[in-house]
């Protein structure tokens, strides 16, 4: 579907999540920095391991609201919490509240991101999602690529000028959302008006919405090979930036006459991400395209496989030109996956739970972001070709969970069209 054919609910946001996510790149990638500078390394680490709950509890409750309210409301909710935190962050003077302010921040996009990706599913026809989420998925990705490039001068020379653009831009969002979004909650999800409801008895039939959802055997399996497939994607900023600054030694990029550009193993590491990010902005659109026809089952087992390999591979040698030839490979296994698996639970959830089902499909990020760092732990006592084969094997689990998905699960026809 050609973008000036969209719905523009689905044009503003859009536009104004890319926007959102170029700014936000150019200050998320430093955070850590500027917390172990201020605060010490040791309490900066401790620090970084809280916002992840928070997500946990926003994506459950923003996707839990988004079937109950409605999704407009809990995305203006979403965007609102983070205007006003990006704001205290601009204005604060203590490092503890520049950490609230964070925690917030990133709160507010936890609530927002089940209901706007239930609203896409809302809007778009089943067979055009993937093509959908992509586009999304590529606007987002410009932001990682350019937003850290950019923020690496502004977020430590003129932070709280930056923090400042990024609160008007989202109130500008915000007033754009309120203005032309209009609410897309399917009729089968609104339940029959009542006068009163009251709070306690709101959670718990929220708890109870959870409760069922994660009874259902499909869903936990699809959530479980998630989170494995997910831990060799994550490599790429973990046990990769160790691989590669520790055993890659510095070599040229390109040699003429008696000159040569002369690579040192971070600027390698440097390399492989920015080229990591270009494939992605570059071909998750054509990719999409080319896969579009194949059956879900398929194009989840050749992700694991290409992430799982291509990982593996880098291990098997040092040389620079390798090295981004295999970083191509693994890739491709993301990009392969990423409109994929939101196009999946779009249509495998039921409309009047959809939100709820959103909201808990981030768990497999949000855990697989908790697991893929026990790489980097054991680097310490494992060598590295032990550590790939780790890698890979937990991409062959995920392949055979996958599988077994897809037994106890059957595709419907519309997702290969």
């Amino acid at each position: 579907m050609q973008i000036r054919l969209w719905n523009s609910n689905l044009k503003v946001r859009l536009i104004g999540e890319a926007l959102f996510n170029l700014l936000f790149w150019m200050y998320f990638p430093f955070i850590t920095v500027y917390f172990g500078t201020a605060l010490g390394s040791h309490i900066a680490g401790i620090l970084m391991s809280i916002p992840p709950i928070f997500s946990i509890m926003g994506s459950l409750i923003g996707g839990a609201l988004a079937d109950r309210l409605g999704r407009r409301p809990v995305m203006l909710l979403g965007a609102s919490l983070q205007t006003v935190m990006f704001a205290l962050f601009a204005m604060s003077s203590s490092h503890w509240t520049d950490y609230i302010a964070f925690i917030g921040i990133g709160l507010g996009g936890a609530i927002y991101r089940p209901a706007s990706s239930a609203m896409v599913a809302d809007l778009v026809p089943a067979h055009e999602r993937r093509q959908i989420f992509a586009t999304f998925v590529t606007a987002n990705n410009i932001g990682a690529v350019l937003g850290p490039a950019i923020g690496a001068v502004f977020f430590f020379h003129y932070r709280q000028e930056l923090l400042w653009t990024c609160a008007a831009v989202l109130l500008l969002y915000l007033i754009a959302m309120y203005i032309v979004v209009h609410e897309t909650l399917p009729q089968s999800a609104k339940s029959t008006p009542e006068v009163s409801i009251p709070l306690t008895r709101v959670f718990k039939d929220q708890l109870k919405g959870y409760g069922i959802i994660f009874r259902d055997k499909v869903f936990l399996v699809y959530i479980l090979a998630g989170i494995f497939a997910l831990i060799p994607i994550m490599q790429l900023d973990l046990y990769l930036a160790v691989y590669v600054i520790n055993e890659v030694p510095a070599q040229p990029l390109l040699s003429w006459k008696e000159d040569s550009l002369v690579l040192s193993s971070t600027e390698i590491f440097g390399w492989l991400l920015g080229l990591n990010g270009l494939l992605f902005v570059l071909f998750v659109l054509p990719v999409t395209r080319w896969f579009r026809h194949w059956k879900e089952r398929n194009v989840f087992i050749l992700s694991s496989l290409l992430s799982g390999l291509g990982t593996f591979a880098l291990g098997l040698g040092t040389n620079l030109w390798y090295l981004f030839f295999i970083t191509v490979i693994f890739t491709f296994g993301e990009l392969v996956r990423s409109p994929v698996t939101q196009s999946f639970i779009s249509r495998y959830a039921p409309e009047h739970a959809r939100g709820q089902y959103m909201g808990a499909d981030s768990l497999q990020a949000t855990i697989g972001r908790f697991l893929a760092p026990v790489t980097v732990f054991l680097s310490g006592w494992v060598s590295p070709m032990g550590i790939f084969s780790l890698i890979l094997a937990v991409a062959f689990l995920s392949i055979a969970l996958y599988i077994q998905l897809f037994r106890i699960y059957v595709e419907q026809p519309e997702a290969a069209d």
